[in-house]
């Protein structure tokens, strides 16, 4: 079995992904990262979401792409990457659009090897290179190692960023960064280590941090990014020699663009779709 937490167009990926109609998502429950300041927090720490079979996963898939979505967008899969490994041989006789894997970055090349030729997009995050702050934050172990090496492999898999005429992506790898509060030295050391891997290959900056809840009254994770901040981040993509990317207006640090977790519509669209 799965747990999904929300099915639906998003329309806040990085351009060449939510294009005019919308990214396809499916938001799996769960993570392998126990990030403090994760702003999913009720799925990611909390559990919400719906038991389904996959047969019913495929059916979501359906839905997207009837709905018009330009992708199906695979969010936080990790945890159930050897199953959705099988899942997505049968869905690829129905599904004609692309297959995003939208992940933290931390898993096992084994793990990746398995989807080879499943993944059209791999969209990882890569959250840091301090390993000291990589377990302070989200409690994950040489995060740094396994996170390069998984970003390898993806772009191993997908060494070209393939676009069509409307300039939506439909094979490639696009790599995310938040950038954190107080943390230059570790986003320069993932950007070193993205140009590294592919000084070509797309980097999405990401702008959008802001504490939660969980984090209020923390003296670093407790505030927002400066503008200082955001533009030195900018400023260490060109010297490390990356050449594409994608970067955000500090505007975006806010709940607005938190998606509703409506178990009650997964339901509904189970029993459209359900055969």
């Amino acid at each position: 079995m799965y747990k999904i937490a929300r099915v639906g167009l998003h329309h806040f990926e990085e351009p060449c992904l939510s294009g005019e109609q919308g990214s396809g998502t499916i938001f799996f429950s769960g993570c392998n990262l126990r990030c403090r300041f994760c702003q999913n927090y009720e799925i990611s720490h909390g559990g919400k979401g719906l038991e389904v079979s996959e047969d019913e996963i495929v059916a979501c898939m359906q839905y997207l792409q009837d709905l018009g979505a330009h992708n199906i967008n695979l969010v936080t899969p990790t945890n159930y990457a050897i199953r959705l490994a099988s899942t997505l041989e049968m869905a690829k006789s129905i599904i004609k659009i692309p297959i995003v894997w939208n992940s933290s970055g931390y898993e096992t090349v084994a793990n990746l090897k398995r989807l080879e030729g499943l993944v059209d997009v791999y969209l990882p995050d890569f959250k840091y290179a301090d390993n000291a702050l990589a377990w302070e934050y989200s409690h994950a172990k040489n995060y740094f190692e396994v996170a390069s090496a998984a970003i390898a492999e993806m772009r191993r898999q997908r060494p070209n960023d393939v676009f069509d005429g409307d300039g939506n992506m439909h094979e490639g790898v696009i790599v995310r960064h938040l950038i954190l509060p107080s943390a230059f030295e570790n986003t320069r050391g993932v950007l070193r280590e993205l140009a590294h891997i592919d000084k070509t290959m797309f980097v999405s900056l990401m702008g959008q941090y802001f504490p939660t809840p969980a984090v209020e009254g923390d003296e670093v994770l407790g505030r927002r990014l400066t503008e200082e901040e955001y533009d030195k981040a900018v400023d260490a993509f060109f010297e490390v020699g990356l050449k594409n990317g994608f970067c955000q207006e500090l505007s975006s640090a806010t709940e607005e663009y938190v998606p509703d977790f409506d178990l009650d519509e997964v339901r509904r669209i189970l029993l459209k779709y359900k055969k």
